[in-house]
């Protein structure tokens, strides 16, 4: 069995459902869109051509009470045309170089109202170009040229930032005939070397930095880093930071106390927000951002791509790996993700063999030790996990088996097949799970999401299906052919 994958190009990838420890936005995902108040938002457009702006709609806080208003929609035919006048040309030349000329929907809709200097909010379905969005607004924004830390983006793990820092360096490279000072950008994570940031820091700021939060308020309140400079903070993958223990006090510090939202631009992006409007009230009770802040969804009628075709097979729990086994011969995926449960902390005490180990085992003696097969989890130390990423990037195929860590804004555009060894926990869960593949912008290549269940777990699949609008097709396969 070949595992064939191409070099593929960035697309973004943040995607957040949002829950706070005092008030729980926690409602079915299908009545984001099916339950929409027409008081309180407004469809800007329906069915749009294939290279049109997608459906969305905008919410204006800024009217009392809740009500309608305009908000531009441009409709620009590149990316170029929406930019220009606010972001520096060496940067949009930069942007064509590695491919980014035509606009996402998301961008389209996006990029007018960021670049007028409101809050936002981005709403969107995975890979949908969030990311490369916020980015161009903080190069629109920050000025090279003075020393201080003026644009913070905040994300729950050290894969996502190294991703995003690849990203925006890329951007922000400066060209050889210039003498412009470039945008630096420091990535502040946890697993690096804080010494070395420290007499970064002090030396000569670095413009933008991409950080974790244990790393940034380490530096925060050792007053190594400063962010009275700030003026565009990004959090992405915001319900992972906030339905963390570890991480939600550290959080609502730096959105209330390390600054202020009066002092900055503030940018959530995500791929699921339930009671969207209730979080909006609270972003503006709690002072996370100003009252004006605009909601952009961008098609909150599908909150998937609608390439993607899901499947699930019925199989006994002690016969998942064998089924497997039978999905990947009969498919003969050109690149996948095997999605396993993480470890119990009973079984780690009992001294078990994680389960990503225990299948990576199996696989690699059933196929012939096959080097296209990694493995990445949390309990990996971070070389570990950036080098099995790194040879997925680098490598001509690949076969990974992961945790959930990989459902969170990992960005691998290649991806044609996801494979729910263990079906995910949560329908949230689910959604960002799926939404590691079909993540080439404008392609309607077909891409697969095969979860592996017991009868037992059928009724909670077809909750999936309820309330994220999609259908599962059953596949009948006889375990003894394996």
């Amino acid at each position: 069995m070949a595992f064939s994958v191409s070099p593929a190009r960035f697309q973004s990838a943040s995607q957040t459902l949002f829950f706070s420890k005092s008030s729980q936005y926690s409602i079915p995902l299908h009545s984001l869109s099916t339950n929409l108040n027409p008081n309180l938002s407004f469809i800007l457009s329906s069915r749009i051509p294939k290279f049109g702006p997608l459906p969305a709609t905008v919410f204006d806080s800024s009217t009392t009470p809740f009500g309608e208003t305009n908000v531009e929609v441009h409709d620009a035919s590149t990316l170029r045309e929406i930019c220009e006048g606010h972001v520096p040309e060496h940067i949009l030349r930069r942007a064509e170089e590695v491919g980014y000329v035509m606009p996402t929907g998301v961008q389209r809709q996006a990029l007018p109202v960021l670049f007028s200097g409101r809050d936002c909010l981005l709403h969107a379905q995975t890979g949908s170009g969030k990311t490369l969005a916020y980015l161009l607004l903080i190069f629109s924004t920050v000025n090279t040229q003075r020393s201080a830390v003026q644009a913070l983006i905040v994300v729950p793990t050290r894969e996502l930032g190294m991703q995003v820092t690849k990203v925006a360096r890329m951007l922000a490279a400066r060209p050889m005939e210039s003498d412009r000072k470039p945008c630096t950008v420091m990535a502040l994570l946890d697993g690096g070397t804080l010494r070395r940031h420290k007499s970064w820091l002090k030396a000569e700021p670095p413009t933008m930095v991409v950080a974790t939060i244990p790393s940034l308020c380490q530096m925060v309140e050792k007053h190594i880093f400063k962010l009275e400079a700030l003026q565009v903070l990004v959090i992405d993958e915001v319900d992972f930071m906030f339905n963390s223990s570890k991480q939600v006090s550290s959080l609502r510090k730096l959105l209330t106390s390390y600054s202020s939202c009066n002092d900055r631009q503030t940018i959530f992006a995500s791929a699921s927000i339930p009671q969207h409007r209730r979080f909006l009230h609270d972003c503006i009770q709690q002072k996370w951002t100003k009252s004006d802040v605009v909601h952009v969804h961008v098609n909150p009628i599908d909150p998937m791509p609608s390439c993607l075709q899901h499947r699930f097979v019925l199989c006994p729990k002690d016969q998942r790996q064998q089924m497997l086994l039978l999905l990947l011969h009969s498919d003969a995926p050109k690149s996948a993700i095997i999605f396993v449960a993480e470890q119990s902390e009973k079984s780690k005490k009992a001294g078990d063999v994680p389960p990503t180990t225990s299948l990576l085992d199996f696989l690699k003696s059933s196929l012939g030790d096959c080097s296209d097969i990694l493995h990445l989890e949390e309990d990996m130390n971070f070389n570990s996990r950036a080098a099995s990423l790194s040879e997925v990037r680098q490598g001509g195929s690949y076969l990974l088996i992961s945790t959930d860590i990989a459902a969170r804004g990992v960005d691998l555009p290649e991806t044609t097949h996801i494979y729910n060894f263990d079906l995910p926990r949560t329908v949230v869960d689910y959604l960002h799970r799926t939404g590691r593949t079909g993540r080439r912008p404008f392609s309607d290549e077909k891409c697969f999401v095969t979860s592996i269940i017991t009868p037992e777990e059928r009724f909670v699949l077809q909750r999936y299906e309820n309330e994220l609008m999609f259908i599962c097709e059953e596949l009948t396969i006889q375990l003894n052919k394996v």
